[in-house]
């Protein structure tokens, strides 16, 4: 049984016809990754193939601007690829994601003149991008030279950057006391990626210690100055990046949900006192499966909203006023909250569905719940929940940071 049914009752926004093709690709690209998702789990390290399957499969270009080479793709397209993904293998659906995020990031950052270098350098090599831009990290630091800056220091949880072909960078300014934001060439001089993240889950998400040691950054790969202020616009890049953690949460629930039905109908055995034949026929595993339908359907109707609100948003440039920016805001935490329960539930709920049996290794149930939990403690949800409550007490949106 196809997990289509996830979607089949829930109304979907039109595809152009040139961009249909992304969900076939996503699709197929999935069901290629799941059969080796459970084995490649167990192993964790860099999976160096499955990322030439998502290079080769040309979904890097989904969201970089048809005038720059790439399909220009809508957020709610991209987001729901990342989904698609993420029910079959969430650290490549994480992967794919953040390289999105970083062509994000030199949109909402970027001269027109870096725009048009970068991203079409992008589409002509084919470029993977990493992230090492995280501005409450001060670790590394930023030097004046005369050319530019030199780097120094340690970033930490660089997700994407081992195996990839550019990074976005954020660096400490000491005299202004701000955060520069750049683009660098993971091969570097200078540049170490360590491939040394050791999670229990999201274990192929290549998220390393990357290193520069007097790293020369020139100016034109500076996007963002030290003592620049961020506009409304800037602050976008946060809302794509929180997103796209709801829709990875999503898509672990998504996957755990379809594992546990699949399961339910072809191998559980119905209980001896159910005084039925077949698991689910039995009153109290239907009974089940609706609460959990009721935490998966809220969660997925939240995040297409928040979908097209930032859709929205995003197109309108330089134009956006900080009051949209906290509009939407609001719009992904209420996303985030929802997918970050259904991810946390079903993905343990569903062994009170599957029984004993199913604890065996060679199902790898277990790394829906890992991944998910992994994944939903990059920023505590209570903030999230502050936020929303705030907003609903007072209407006050929430304060642009790295991660509201």
């Amino acid at each position: 049984m196809s997990s289509v049914f996830l979607h089949a009752a829930r109304p979907q926004p039109p595809v152009p016809e040139p961009l249909r093709d992304a969900i076939s690709i996503a699709t197929a690209l999935a069901a290629r990754l799941a059969e080796t998702a459970n084995a490649r789990d167990q192993a964790g390290g860099h999976a160096a193939q499955e990322r030439e399957w998502l290079r080769e499969s040309g979904l890097l270009t989904l969201s970089i601007p048809v005038e720059f080479g790439g399909q220009g793709a809508s957020w709610p397209l991209v987001y729901q690829v990342i989904r698609i993904l993420a029910r079959a293998d969430s650290a490549l659906a994480h992967v794919f994601g953040f390289h999105h995020l970083q062509l994000a990031g030199l949109q909402l950052y970027g001269s027109a003149q870096q725009q048009r270098r970068l991203l079409t350098l992008t589409v002509d090599e084919r470029l993977f991008w990493g992230n090492a831009l995280n501005p409450l990290d001060k670790r590394v630091t930023a030097s004046d030279s005369g050319d530019g800056y030199v780097l120094d220091g340690i970033k930490s949880f660089s997700s994407g950057s081992v195996g990839s072909d550019w990074l976005t960078v954020s660096a400490w300014h000491a005299p202004t006391q701000t955060a520069l934001i750049a683009a660098l060439p993971t091969r570097q001089d200078g540049v170490t990626v360590q491939a040394d993240w050791d999670a229990f889950g999201q274990r192929q998400t290549d998220s390393g210690n990357v290193h520069f040691e007097g790293v020369a950054l020139p100016r034109e790969l500076v996007l963002q100055a030290p003592a620049q202020a961020a506009t409304p616009q800037a602050t976008v890049r946060s809302q794509i990046a929180q997103l796209i953690m709801a829709n990875l949460y999503l898509g672990i629930a998504e996957g755990a949900f379809e594992a546990a039905r699949r399961y339910t109908g072809e191998q559980a055995k119905a209980w001896f006192a159910s005084g039925v034949a077949q698991a689910t026929d039995d009153p109290l595993v239907q009974h089940r499966y609706g609460q959990l339908w009721l935490l998966l359907r809220p969660a997925q109707v939240l995040a297409d909203a928040a979908a097209q609100e930032l859709e929205k948003v995003f197109r309108k440039g330089a134009l956006v006023t900080a009051r949209e920016r906290g509009l939407l805001a609001v719009a992904v935490a209420e996303a985030k909250c929802l997918a970050h329960k259904a991810g946390l539930e079903i993905s343990s709920q569903m062994f009170e569905l599957t029984g004993a049996r199913s604890t065996s290794a060679q199902y790898g149930f277990d790394r829906y719940w890992r991944n998910v939990r992994v994944h939903t403690l990059h920023d505590p949800i209570d903030y999230k929940l502050r936020d929303l409550g705030r907003f609903a007490l007072t209407g006050t949106v929430p304060e642009p940071t790295a991660y509201s």
